[in-house]
This record gives C-alpha cells, sequence and structure tokens, in this order.
C-alpha cells in the first residue's frame, strides 16, 4: 500500500495477502496431488509430519483431520474416559474442554495467571484428585505457558501433559518449542492460524514410540493392518491436499512470525506515542519465551468503547473469549459460578485482539492505533 493511499479500513486478517505471495508454490503443489489422485494419508501427508516433528524439535508428528480431533486423539491415546478428571485453564477456545467432556471425563478448570493469560502453575496441584488423570496447559495467543513448574507437578501426580498448542506453532519456552514438552502436543491448521490451511487440519506431535503408533492406529479406526480393528478409533485423517499447501507454507512460517513479532512492537510504540501507557495494556512477553502473535490482544476496563470505535472506522477486531468456559451454559453441571475463576473472568471482561497478521502496513497499524486511542480519552 502507497504512503499517499489513504486508509479507511483494516481486515483483522488478510489471507488473500498472504496467498498472493506463494500462489504459484501452492499451486504446484495442489496440482501434484491432482496428478497423484492420493487425497487421504499418503506421501504427502507421512512428509508434512516429519517436517512438522523435526520443526518443534519431537520425534514423530501424526497428521489429524483438526485441532480439536488432536485433543481428542491424544485423550484416547492416554485412555482417558468416564471417571476421568482432567485440568485445563477456563480462559481458552472451547475444543480444551469440548473434547474433555466428550469422551466422558470431567474438565477441572484451574484460573489463569494474569500476565500471559496461561493456566497458573502455583494452583494446579491443589486442584488434583485421585481421579486427575492428565493436565492440558494451553500455550494461548502464541505464547508458552510456564511449562518448568506444570511439567513438575505433573511428574510428581504421575499426569500426562497435553500440550494445547493449537495457537502457538513455533511458540518457545527456554529455547524448546511447543508440543515438545509433554507428553503429547496438539495442533491446529484452522486457516486464522501461523500456520493455516485451506481448510481444517491439524497435528500430534510425541517423543514417544509407542504412542505415536497408538495414535496412528487411533486415527484410522484403529485399523492395522486394513479392516483387522486393534482398537476402537475414529476417522481423523488428515487431507493430503490440506498436508501439500501446509508444507508449503511451513517453508515461510518464521518469516511470517517475525513479521507478526514486528507488528507487534509497532504498536507498542504507536501505544506509547500516544500516551497509552496505563490505559490500554499491550501483551505482555514473557521471559525465556517466544512469542509469536497468533493474536495480539490488548487489555483496557474500556473495552466495549475501544470495540464500537473500531467497529466504526472498519477495523477487524475480536473478543477471544467473552465468556470463560467455567461460566458457559453446557458446562453448568460441573458448578462454575461468578467469582470462581476471576482472572479468566477479568480477562473476558478486557481483552480485545487487533489485526496482526504479517502483511500490515504501517499506515494501516496506525490507522489502529489512532482508533484505539481515539476512544480512550
Amino acid at each position: 500500500m502507497s504512503s499517499q493511499t489513504a486508509v479507511t479500513s483494516v481486515p483483522l486478517l488478510d489471507l488473500k495477502a498472504q496467498y498472493a505471495g506463494i500462489r504459484e508454490e501452492v499451486r504446484a503443489a495442489v496440482d501434484r496431488v491432482m496428478d497423484s489422485q492420493y487425497f487421504i494419508l499418503g506421501p504427502e501427508v507421512e512428509g508434512l509430519e516429519s517436517e512438522v516433528a523435526a520443526y518443534c524439535g519431537c520425534r514423530f508428528g501424526i497428521g489429524v483431520s483438526s485441532g480439536t480431533d488432536a485433543l481428542i486423539l491424544a485423550l484416547m491415546a492416554l485412555d482417558v474416559g468416564p471417571g476421568d478428571e482432567v485440568i485445563t485453564a477456563p480462559f481458552t477456545f472451547f475444543a480444551t474442554a469440548g473434547s474433555i467432556h466428550r469422551l466422558g471425563a470431567r474438565p477441572v478448570f484451574v484460573d489463569i495467571e494474569p500476565d500471559g493469560f496461561n493456566i497458573d502453575p502455583a494452583k494446579i496441584a491443589a486442584a488434583v484428585t485421585k481421579k486427575t488423570k492428565a493436565v492440558i496447559p494451553v500455550h494461548l495467543f502464541g505464547q508458552c505457558a510456564e511449562m518448568d513448574p506444570i511439567t513438575e507437578v505433573a511428574r510428581k501426580h504421575n499426569l500426562a501433559v497435553i500440550e494445547d498448542a493449537a495457537q502457538a506453532i513455533g511458540s518457545e519456552y527456554r529455547g524448546r518449542r511447543a508440543g515438545s514438552f509433554g507428553t503429547v502436543g496438539c495442533f491446529s491448521f484452522f486457516p486464522s492460524k501461523n500456520l493455516g490451511g485451506f481448510g481444517d487440519g491439524g497435528m500430534v506431535t510425541t517423543n514417544d514410540e509407542r504412542l505415536a503408533a497408538r495414535m496412528r492406529m487411533l486415527r484410522n479406526h484403529g485399523a492395522e493392518p486394513k479392516y483387522y480393528h486393534k482398537l476402537v478409533g475414529g476417522n481423523f485423517r488428515l487431507d493430503a491436499l490440506q498436508a501439500a499447501v501446509l508444507r508449503i507454507k511451513l517453508r515461510h512460517l518464521d518469516a511470517w512470525s517475525a513479521g507478526r513479532q514486528r507488528n507487534a512492537a509497532r504498536y507498542r510504540e504507536m501505544f506509547a506515542r500516544a500516551g497509552l501507557g496505563g490505559r490500554v495494556v499491550c501483551p505482555v512477553e514473557l521471559p525465556g519465551r517466544r512469542h509469536i502473535y497468533n493474536q495480539f490482544s490488548i487489555r483496557s476496563p474500556r473495552r466495549d468503547a475501544i470495540k464500537a470505535k473500531l467497529a466504526e472506522r472498519k477495523v477487524g477486531h475480536d473478543i477471544y473469549y467473552p465468556v470463560p468456559l467455567h461460566l458457559q451454559e453446557c458446562f453448568a453441571a460441573l458448578g462454575g459460578r461468578p467469582g470462581s475463576q476471576p482472572e479468566s473472568e477479568r480477562a473476558a471482561a478486557e481483552v480485545l485482539a487487533l489485526p496482526i497478521y504479517p502483511e500490515l502496513t504501517v499506515e494501516q497499524q496506525q490507522y489502529v492505533a489512532d482508533a484505539v486511542a481515539s476512544a480512550v480519552p
């Protein structure tokens, strides 16, 4: 966009701009799959699995049909079911707790710490009971949870650790990548993610060879070999077309994440120049982290006024997430009540995601920053 072009709107995400830069690569990959007529699993999926596993610093990757199915598959592989409890955070996308519930287990919510939006490790031990089988830390918005104390609590109580890394591929904690800390890592390739497909897709990662083999079996109705079913699994297979597209995009992922980091730094500079310190809180990069900014979620007690102004100026925005899971109607039987998870509830009342995609121009960001500033006296 030229500096002479007046900005009049900014989308929350511009996938058309991303596609413009990789169009020919992607079309060649899609043609390769079309020519092969091999659409379910196969060489493209195997290639993506090995490449994503290497990228995340893991031994094994298993391609699946969505990030939600990655969570379900991990829980199934670990024999989580009726009577079991799984600890997780209430401030996250619904799939985290929904997957636990779908298998007949009980989600047990532990509040977040306020700076990074992730589960508070200091509160996990108090939630462990004899029924607890696993803990699912969520690396929310592209920044890893505090994994050292989480894995220590898990070891002490013999719990599996399932990393919900749906928003965090390439994020790091003390030099290690998301998906490499726990028993299993779960990723989503939903189009809005830093590594997004042309539809749904996902991946599980692990360093456990036995568990990897079990998950490969479970994703294909528990069959090995074909038509011989050792387990009752599901249809969680990844399409070859999605894998081919994702292999192209993976080559660009670090550059795109760097673009998001650049834009995050630029927002901070713009908000500081506008004198918004104390009234608008930018995401905090915690020590020892590589934040890949799947979302850039600001916080403000005046969130709704900012939201209204952004809508007026045609700036894309969204609230991730307006209702914490312990207060969702479908989980009423779990006994959650207002005030029981105060940090999650406060975050839900204050957060607002701004455009952060790597193709944003300086002019577009300034337009967004000006809109935010105009709503906060």
